[in-house]
């Protein structure tokens, strides 16, 4: 029987993953990304680019329906290529539906350009794992 992950439980990330989500952000820059975050054991270790994504340079989209049911789905990344590493209004709607963890990602895609948050918005630190 699946277990289901409580929002403490999630510890942290895979730096092959960050660096990954990093690499995939500076690729599609200027536009926006946008993926499904996957975990094991509490770690986010997988992404799933979403079937179906619109991007733009203000926004990216996928609708939920084309994304298969999966109780290890964690949360979403994506970017802001303004370098504006906070929610929008749009984001929180979309953080609401999709997850417990959001990661957003802005230029130059380094080491410390990404933030990470709950679904309500508030900032949260995650342990990178190696």
């Amino acid at each position: 029987m699946p277990t289901y992950m409580t929002a403490m439980e999630i510890r942290g990330i895979r730096r092959d993953c960050l660096d990954t989500l990093r690499a995939v952000g500076r690729s599609q820059h200027p536009k926006e990304f946008v993926a499904v975050l996957r975990e094991t054991d509490g770690i986010i270790e997988e992404f799933d680019l979403a079937p179906g994504t619109v991007v733009t340079e203000q926004s990216a989209g996928f609708s939920l329906g084309m994304m298969p049911l999966d109780v290890h789905v964690a949360g979403s990344a994506h970017s802001h290529p303004n370098g504006v590493l906070r929610p929008s209004d749009a984001d929180l709607r979309f953080f609401g539906r999709m997850g417990r963890f959001h990661l957003i990602f802005g230029p130059p895609y380094e080491d410390t350009d990404w933030r990470a948050f709950r679904r309500d918005g508030t900032p949260v630190s995650l342990e990178v794992f190696d």
